[in-house]
């Protein structure tokens, strides 16, 4: 069974190979045509690489994970947590970024930022706090020649006001995790009410909702090998994730129908469903503000290019209510040279930002475009990962 450490091996091994030449996107020219004019946000003379990133609800800030360099040839051992500003043109499109700043204590490794659905001030993320009790660097381990990632027991997650925060622990408020266990990957349900992450609490990858109003926990997907990475849909009845549950080193992703009680407190799953199956490694699945359509990066075209692709998650699930329903009409969205991962929209599906290594630093930054996706499924819709299906 594919282990949490190998998990992300698996899935950062495309992000920083050495002696790969990557070709720069400056319109859509070198992509299928979904993502317009993408413009890179990060750059390397700030940042060693950054990335997993996520627009605030109006749109006025993201919020993202980076390694900073502190000189020319030091930096940070580890991922902090920053927050931006966004500057857009007279359209309304993000064009760049101002007023970054660092959000976590310094030395803590950090992940997963995440904003308040109605408060762009407050945000969330996982961190340690201080340096984590295992000191060795995540990334590329050139002695060994292999990749490494981190899943410190002291992670718990914290959230913060913006309006107050100075980058130390002063300003933190734990919402889950003791620092004994792994605790992180978490995001807000679209009503502010519910907390979801995943935790090594079982001494596996587990996916559990927190009731910040009464503040009970329900342990909502604890099948074999790691589920993690959950993100609400739109309309809050539903999460989509990615699972090493078959043991076989590939990752799938799933959609889980949610259960609540009279008091509208989530209580369980009453219905779970896989969406992609196939031979690839399929992870970090993103909701569009539709609530059917989910984007994923996947090792599809190799684990050397990871690419993002659309997929219809609920397919015609209604019509078939059992579990083992594929999704359908994969598309793919990205097309250039070097990984594109770690997609998400923002809160009208009219922007995509990612991380990808395509710009001329060879480094993983984070990018921006509007996106144009035909919605519609296609006559030739391919179900959702069969083996060798590829879609349009």
């Amino acid at each position: 069974m594919l282990n949490p450490h190998t998990l992300v091996l698996v899935l950062l091994a495309c992000l920083n190979s050495p002696g790969i030449v990557l070709a720069q996107e400056s319109s859509e020219s070198a992509g299928t045509g979904m993502l317009v004019e993408p413009v890179q946000l990060t750059f390397n003379d700030r940042f060693v690489k950054a990335g997993e990133s996520y627009y605030s609800p109006d749109g006025s800030k993201v919020i993202f994970q980076a390694v900073e360099q502190v000189e020319e040839g030091v930096h940070d051992d580890f991922y902090a947590m920053f927050v931006a500003d966004t500057v857009r043109d007279a359209s309304g499109r993000t064009r760049s970024l101002e007023n970054i700043r660092r959000i976590s204590p310094e030395g803590s490794a950090n992940t997963c930022g995440w904003f308040h659905p109605t408060d762009p001030n407050i945000v969330i993320f996982g961190t340690t706090l201080a340096p984590p009790s295992d000191e060795t660097p995540p990334g590329y381990q050139r002695g060994s020649g292999r990749y490494r990632w981190q899943f410190p027991p002291e992670m718990r997650i914290v959230a913060t006001d913006l309006r107050t925060n100075d980058g130390t622990a002063n300003n933190l408020d734990t919402l889950a995790g003791d620092g004994n266990g792994y605790v992180a990957e978490c995001s807000f349900s679209p009503d502010g009410r519910h907390l979801l992450y995943t935790s090594l609490e079982s001494g596996q990858g587990d996916i559990y909702v927190k009731d910040l109003s009464t503040g009970r926990i329900a342990h909502l997907i604890s099948a074999p090998g790691y589920d993690g990475g959950p993100f609400f849909s739109p309309d809050g009845r539903r999460i989509v994730y990615r699972s090493d549950r078959h043991g076989n080193n590939l990752l799938q992703v799933f959609v889980a129908e949610l259960e609540h009680d009279e008091d509208g407190r989530i209580i369980g799953v009453t219905r779970e469903h896989q969406v992609t199956d196939d031979s690839h490694v399929n992870w970090c699945p993103f909701w569009h503000p539709d609530g059917r359509h989910v984007l994923y990066s996947t090792s599809r075209e190799g684990h050397r290019n990871y690419e993002v692709f659309m997929v219809d998650a609920m397919g015609d699930l209604d019509a078939r209510p059992v579990t083992g329903r594929y999704g359908t009409g994969i598309r793919r969205v990205t097309d250039c040279a070097g990984a594109d991962v770690l997609p998400a929209f923002n809160a009208d599906g009219s922007e995509l930002i990612w991380t990808s290594k395509r710009g001329p630093s060879e480094t993983s930054q984070l990018w921006t475009a509007s996106f144009r996706g035909d919605l519609a499924s296609p006559s030739a819709a391919s179900p959702g990962g069969r083996p060798g299906s590829r879609g349009s």
